[in-house]
């Protein structure tokens, strides 16, 4: 089933077209990795798709079940390290998109919330300050939280930068996992050895444009260029 797809898009920043023609699709369970140069307009994309900024060209489709319920993990900025809540309290705010004016959370919410953090291995850390953590574990936070915004389709944008090595494994281990279960994973990385690794399926965005399968993406100049 397709949950997302773009024909022929052309993406604009900051004024400028960074990048232009892309088509590809998003099918049910995919786990798709966004590779390209740095500002080859990778990020503009993800944020495309989820409607943060516009397009210039081109057309985005949703199937309606997924059209509201897409999480996002954005890169982790600096200030994002130094929130003064509890991660219980950052994981239930996934749910705010869903809440409209209703000013508490629901039994169900708090439920979903506590079975996230179990799936994250972070139920031991939900009465902890979040600034306190290691950025290993405020990652998987942020996951959380989005997890709790959909368990359809997940956008993540360099979920590992910055991470040591051990802190890295287990966020691509906790990725994977939650695609075997179902969710649809859609990912920016610069790590290419990981993305053919884990991923489905490739796209990759800048001079040269490629979608298609891992073990097409294998075959391409662009790999053999890049190994």
């Amino acid at each position: 089933m397709i949950q997302i797809e773009c024909k022929n898009l052309s993406l604009e920043y900051e004024q400028k077209i960074v990048a232009e023609g892309l088509s590809f699709v998003v099918n049910k369970g995919d786990y798709l990795c966004i590779l390209g140069e740095n500002g080859s307009g990778k990020s503009t994309l993800m944020k495309t798709i989820l409607g943060l900024k516009s397009y210039k060209h081109g057309q985005i489709i949703y199937d309606n079940t997924i059209k509201q319920g897409i999480g996002y993990l954005p890169q982790q900025a600096v200030i994002q390290k130094d929130f003064p809540a509890s991660v219980k309290e950052i994981v239930l705010s996934g749910f705010l998109g869903k809440m409209g004016l209703r000013p508490y959370y629901a039994t169900i919410e708090k439920q979903i919330a506590k079975e996230n953090l179990q799936k994250l291995q972070i139920e031991n850390l939900e009465n902890r300050c979040f600034r306190e953590l290691s950025g290993g574990q405020q990652q998987r936070v942020l996951l959380a939280r989005a997890l709790c915004a959909t368990k359809e389709v997940l956008l993540l944008d360099e979920p590992v930068a910055g991470l040591d090595y051990q802190s890295t494994e287990k966020m691509y281990e906790i990725i994977e996992n939650l695609n075997k279960e179902g969710v649809t994973i859609i990912m920016i990385s610069h790590d290419l050895v990981s993305a053919i690794k884990y991923a489905s399926h490739i796209l990759h965005i800048g001079k040269k444009i490629f979608y298609g399968t891992r073990e097409e993406f294998l075959k391409t100049d662009i790999y053999k260029e890049t190994v």
